[in-house]
């Protein structure tokens, strides 16, 4: 739930907002020359509290598949052609100039594998990566779950940046280095805050609008759960066609017929900024609005412009520090260094920040093998049980996929851009150890193993 939301958008529009990437990138070259530009001081070796990332060594031949003496290749998966979106190629891109500029992982060069499944060709993406990576790391696909079932029977191990669909988020060989939550709603502590705490009684007549695909309505029925469970209900649901409307109107009237109080918005950020017009054009105003982490970015404020001053719009980070304040924490003032250094002109968001988060527990847990093994990796990644990617955000428990995530942290959009909303952090820039949900009601589950014909035993 918790980074499927930004991908859900990527199911609704033409436009897929924050999903995946655009160019044709793979890995940067050696040395500081990669991607071009000047940064600020860059860690050579360090990322954040994290010691020597990467760094040289006296790497033997292998005969695993996508390692060699000198080299590792590691996919990225992305909807670059569908999207044009840049996201997960320039995390990429940047990560392995950064690691490669400093030794490598002990000693071998990491190259990115890009693999564009523009938005509908996840199966033969994935049969590709099978044939050459070693591991998938940092990438995305809006469609992912129609690939799992091909990388499970090739045992390929997965780190993603964010995942989508039920099939995959959470299914065997794979860490999800900003959690993986499953059984949970991990929004309910920033729902909680909304209705029963900063607009109090807003919960009684909460909406939900969401563009009209099968992975939106499992959402539906997963936020009107947990809305409930935390005491509230949600009196209106509306579905809009997935390429958009051209008059949001009659969903504003709907709303004020409805006298809805809250809104959870599914859908694309541009889509939302139309909505927000609306409702201030017929006079109706909103207590709250979760625009979900997708609008998380300047587009968004400045579509929206004056009617966020009528609007409240929020979205919650997952524990991710929030941009605005990179000055006051290290690690995310790394990753703006670095973007300016070997990616000047492309944009550092929330994507970004979760790419980066899977790079590193990637890099860490093979800097760690004697032996660099796919089961090495994986057993190494799954023991990282207080994980906060160099400080990059709040710790998580990647041990267990099956728990909520401990913290979380919210933003608020103003017609000047976004600023940290006063949620009542209790543990530096986040609300930790809060309200939780866990679903009662039956939903699809990841893919495992033994579904494919595999066990742990095949992994090596």
């Amino acid at each position: 739930m918790r980074t499927l939301r930004t991908l859900t958008a990527c199911l609704l529009v033409v436009a897929l907002t924050g999903c995946a990437a655009r160019g044709e990138g793979t890995g940067a070259e050696d040395g500081d020359k990669a991607g071009g530009g000047s940064g600020g001081s860059v860690p050579k070796r360090d990322f954040g509290t994290l010691k020597n990332v990467c760094g040289p060594g006296d790497p033997k031949p292998s005969e695993v598949q996508g390692v060699t003496g000198t080299e590792i290749k590691v996919g990225v998966f992305t909807d670059v052609g569908f999207t044009k979106k840049s996201e997960m190629v320039d995390s990429a891109k940047v990560f392995a100039a950064w690691c490669n500029a400093a030794g490598g992982i002990g000693g071998r060069k990491l190259v990115p594998v890009v693999h564009d499944a523009k938005l509908m060709e996840v199966r033969p993406r994935m049969a590709e990566a099978c044939r050459t990576d070693f591991a998938l790391v940092g990438g995305s696909a809006a469609l992912d779950g129609q690939g799992v079932e091909t990388r499970l029977k090739c045992m390929l191990p997965d780190l993603p940046a964010q995942s989508s669909q039920v099939q995959a988020r959470g299914a065997d060989l794979q860490v999800m280095a900003n959690g993986a939550s499953l059984g949970y709603n991990d929004y309910a502590g920033f729902y909680d805050w909304l209705m029963n705490e900063k607009y109090k009684g807003s919960g009684g007549s909460v909406g939900v609008i969401a563009g009209d695909s099968p992975v939106t309505k499992i959402m539906i029925d997963q936020h009107t759960e947990t809305v409930e469970g935390l005491g509230g209900k949600v009196t209106y649901t509306g579905l809009y066609p997935a390429r958009g409307v051209s008059d949001w109107t009659p969903f504003a009237q709907a709303l004020k017929d409805k006298k809805v109080k809250g809104l959870m918005f599914l859908g694309d950020w541009r889509q939302l900024a139309e909505l927000l017009q609306s409702l201030t054009n017929i006079g109706h105003r909103l207590d709250w609005i979760d625009s979900t982490n997708n609008a998380y970015g300047p587009g968004f404020p400045k579509l929206s412009g004056a009617a966020l001053e009528s609007q409240p719009s929020y979205a919650d980070l997952s524990g991710l520090h929030p941009l605005e304040k990179a000055a006051d924490n290290s690690a995310t003032q790394q990753i703006l260094d670095m973007f300016a250094k070997y990616a000047p002109d492309a944009e550092v968001n929330l994507p970004v920040l979760r790419s980066f988060s899977a790079w590193l527990v990637f890099a860490k847990a093979a800097g760690e093998c004697a032996e660099l093994t796919r089961k090495c990796v994986l057993e190494n990644a799954q023991k990282e049980t207080e994980w906060t990617a160099g400080g990059l955000r709040a710790p998580l428990d990647l041990s267990t996929k099956a728990a909520p995530a401990p913290c979380w942290n919210a933003v608020k959009a103003t017609p000047n851009g976004w600023v940290p909303a006063d949620f009542g952090a209790n543990n530096g820039a986040y609300r930790c150890d809060d309200v939780s949900h866990k679903y009662e009601n039956d939903y699809p589950a990841p893919v495992k193993l033994e579904d494919v014909g595999k066990s742990m035993a095949d992994l090596k």
